[in-house]
């Protein structure tokens, strides 16, 4: 969840890192009793998420300043759609544009991705998940965009879950254990809620994996044949995920092949901004 905290912290943050000493030039050219209203204008169709984000960069600079979000996060819009409207003291308003339009062009282009992503395996049951290539300190609000696009989010840290990938394999087995009794030793120093995934790269690691009864399998850079031999032998016994240079043209055949989710890094390491505007309008006085 993208908490108040968390998004007044990285907020707070970007506007002291654009604006350390003050907005000489709003400052210089802006009488202070001016007022002015700023539209948040789609110049494209997409997805929306950062609304709150978009409101607490003009908050945080002018309490003052109103902000009316005419369109929820996950909400669809197309090119000409005003967004939101930002109205009251000028300065603030110049100051804080660029801030919150970074977040709202930022979060709503890995939604508007996300989107297709979901769109593109409507009917297979399959969910569409994120990864923990995010841009580093803002991973919650990338996460968040993932949801607002109808995405499924992974686990957030390194902290949540036991996910054992090829280079954590490769240690465990210079132990001289099996991958089974590897896993099985793991187990019995892990708290009972902790969830296990494991991540295989070819078809014969998988019998081993869920010998030691682990919750979910990845089958990274699988063929769609291997896909449909994988789900095969996992029979059900655990979920099973799919990674690997998922794209929008693959997502769907990787989809009919049986796994129960597809985690795609490039929703969030490739999406790009999506292409807002923001006019703003000194009123008369």
């Amino acid at each position: 969840m993208l908490s108040r905290a968390t998004i007044d912290a990285a907020v707070g943050a970007a506007l002291a890192e654009d604006a350390p000493w003050g907005d000489l030039t709003s400052e210089a050219l802006i009488p202070a009793s001016a007022t002015a209203t700023a539209e948040l204008t789609a110049r494209e169709a997409g997805v929306f998420s950062g609304g709150e984000v978009f409101a607490a960069a003009f908050a945080l600079t002018d309490e003052r300043v109103d902000v009316d979000l005419r369109f929820a996060d996950g909400d669809a819009f197309s090119a000409g759609d005003v967004l939101a409207v930002a109205s009251g003291p000028a300065r603030a308003i110049l100051t804080a544009e660029r801030i919150g339009l970074n977040f709202a062009q930022r979060m709503s282009g890995i939604a508007t991705v996300t989107a297709r992503y979901v769109a593109a395996v409507a009917g297979t049951g399959v969910r569409i998940a994120d990864t923990r290539k995010t841009t580093p300190g803002l991973r919650a609000f990338e996460r968040h965009a993932v949801r607002s696009g109808g995405g499924a989010n992974h686990r957030f840290s390194l902290s949540d879950a036991v996910m054992a990938k090829d280079n954590h394999l490769a240690v465990l087995l210079r132990s001289g254990l099996s991958v089974t009794e590897a896993l099985l030793d793991a187990k019995t120093r892990l708290p009972h809620t902790a969830h296990i995934e494991v991540e295989v790269d070819r078809l014969e690691q998988i019998e081993p994996v869920l010998a030691a009864g682990i919750g979910t399998i990845m089958l990274d850079n699988f063929t769609l044949d291997d896909l449909r031999t994988g789900v095969a032998r996992v029979d059900g016994r655990a979920t099973v995920e799919a990674s690997g240079g998922v794209t929008l043209e693959t997502v769907r055949a990787i989809a009919e092949t049986g796994v129960d989710v597809i985690s795609v890094g490039a929703l969030t390491h490739s999406a790009r901004a999506l292409d807002l505007g923001l006019d703003v309008r000194i009123d008369e006085t």
